[in-house]
């Protein structure tokens, strides 16, 4: 006897969207193609059910040649690691990132570099005229500042330079200022952008600067030590705020850490709160002597783990609309693959659905969610 079965209900409305908040970010962009209506759906969903939020990216390369890069993103808005599949980028020199989202290779010829939410589109450009090994970089107004970070031959350690986008050259500006003289180097100098300034920070004494691409000038110094016991500090933008994280104790003691707000016209600071005792261990490095952290911000979301080495685990911090922070951690699935002798880069981005859309229409792209 034949069995008939009625026409399955559809589903529509508030059901829908419940259903897809719960959904991958990455797997929204086919149900966002099933129909208008999916559409509209998947659009109402991420405005009101299941915001977009930042991903911390890892990207891996091989220090070994053809120096290939693997890529893992993790999404705490779906709480999944993606893994991204992707054409390999042209060799210049090492891999390195700065605040936040942007990458970079430079090399005495050649500097490539990528600012965009998930670094699809790379800019290949001259070399800055002097020859550099560990600057500073950062992308302000438009614009790729280089400074510090020279070979020793160089005449003058504090070079800054400017690139002009209009004629494809490069400009000198006005030298780091010249307490900066035995630090200037990524290894020692934190920075933050905004859309019209650099903010340079010392990471031991919160002695801090910033610059302008404007005027090309530099303005300073201020103090950022909210707390006497910070013997390490990491400066970030997150949505506009100016952000001090800082190690407090000492490198082989490290007995917390906090965060602060900053108000970027006179770099007061306004405690926001203090990573839980749990979670600090975290972020310790294991090499003795050796206590420093890597952190990503983006949007209202830090990411922290140790800078030493390939943490297993990273520690992740949201800024609440109430002014309190909310703390968790998460295992690294980048973490397991490959070799720890790998280079390991951290960038940060708040990445929608049309990032995600525009990255699946590009060739030999492929998101892999882990489970």
């Amino acid at each position: 006897m034949a069995i008939i079965l009625e026409d399955e209900a559809p589903i529509h409305g508030d059901v829908l969207e419940t259903i897809l908040s719960h959904v991958p970010l990455v797997d929204l962009v086919p149900s966002s193609c099933v129909s208008k209506s999916w559409n509209r759906a998947v659009t109402s969903s991420l405005k009101c059910f299941n915001k977009p939020k930042p991903w911390l990216i890892i990207h891996t390369q091989c220090t070994r040649s053809p120096y290939d890069i693997s890529v893992h993103g993790y999404d705490p808005r779906s709480n999944v690691w993606v893994e991204i599949s992707q054409p390999s980028i042209k060799y210049v020199s090492a891999l390195r990132s700065s605040h936040s989202n942007l990458l970079y290779m430079l090399s005495p010829s050649k500097l490539s570099f990528s600012h965009d939410a998930m670094n699809l589109t790379w800019h290949h450009v001259d070399a800055p005229r002097v020859w550099r090994t560990d600057p500073i970089v950062g992308y302000v107004g438009g614009s790729i500042v280089i400074a510090g970070g020279t070979c020793d031959f160089e005449d003058d350690p504090l070079a800054v330079e400017i690139y002009n986008n209009e004629t494809n050259t490069w400009e000198t500006c006005e030298s780091m200022p010249a307490i900066l003289k035995d630090s200037a180097a990524s290894t020692w100098l934190s920075i933050a952008t905004t859309g019209d300034k650099l903010v340079v920070a010392e990471k031991f004494t919160g002695v801090t600067y910033y610059f302008d691409p404007k005027t090309k000038n530099w303005s300073g110094p201020y103090e950022l030590r909210p707390d006497p016991r910070i013997f390490h500090s990491i400066i970030g933008f997150a949505n506009n705020r100016l952000i001090l994280i800082g190690m407090i104790g000492d490198s082989e003691n490290v007995a917390g850490v906090k965060i602060w707000k900053v108000n970027a016209e006179n770099f007061e600071c306004e405690e926001l709160g203090e990573m839980p005792a749990a979670l600090i261990q975290k972020v310790k490095s294991e090499t003795y002597g050796v206590s420093s952290i890597s952190v990503c911000l983006a949007g209202d979301y830090a990411y922290m783990s140790k800078s030493s080495e390939m943490a297993e685990e990273i520690v992740g911090c949201e800024f609440k609309n109430d002014g309190g922070l909310q703390w968790w951690s998460m295992k690294n699935e980048a973490a397991g693959d490959g070799n720890r002798s790998q280079r390991v880069v951290f960038s940060c981005s708040v990445i929608g659905l049309g990032d995600l859309q525009r990255a699946m229409l590009l060739e030999n792209r492929k998101f892999t969610v882990k489970l």
